[in-house]
């Protein structure tokens, strides 16, 4: 009786939970940028990408968006990729970026839609640095610094 009381919950808890695949260590990200653009992540090879989940009502995030766009700028094998990750109206995302702008694109992910690849964000920011081969080097959750980013590339 104990085997099937066991073996019920265990069926219960499969169902009620479903398992998660595993993110894959060379990840793919195909996604329209807010600007109207194809991004590619396959297309970064060769190069550090930055891959980093933020909200335009996240402190942390808006905080680190201008040091990502400045490691970038200054430092010529990285690339970053921005994902709104919320719910809002694409208009508002990029009134935001008005205010805050960055030189890197942007694209929305929604909740609903999660990106295939990448494991969903269990808070913000959370940044992944994939390396030039395309793996996944480092994942980050909080804010990311310079220091951080240049321990991990190396520079």
């Amino acid at each position: 009786m104990k085997l099937f009381a066991s073996l019920l919950l265990m069926a219960t808890c499969l169902v009620a939970f479903p398992a998660h695949a595993a993110m894959p260590a060379q990840p793919s990200l195909k996604i329209t940028t807010l600007d109207g653009k194809p991004y590619d992540l396959a297309a970064q090879r060769g190069h550090w990408v930055i891959v980093n989940f933020w909200a335009t009502w996240c402190v942390p995030c808006i905080k680190e968006l201008p040091d990502i766009a400045h490691f970038v700028s200054t430092h010529p094998n990285v690339r970053a990729i921005g994902i709104a990750y919320e719910d809002t109206d694409p208009s508002d995302i990029r009134a935001f970026l008005a205010k805050h702008p960055v030189s890197y694109p942007i694209a929305q992910v929604t909740m609903d839609k999660p990106l295939k690849d990448f494991d969903e964000p269990v808070g913000l920011p959370t940044t992944w640095l994939i390396a030039p081969d395309g793996k996944v080097a480092k994942h980050f959750m909080g804010p990311i610094t310079s220091a951080a980013l240049s321990a991990t590339i190396g520079k």
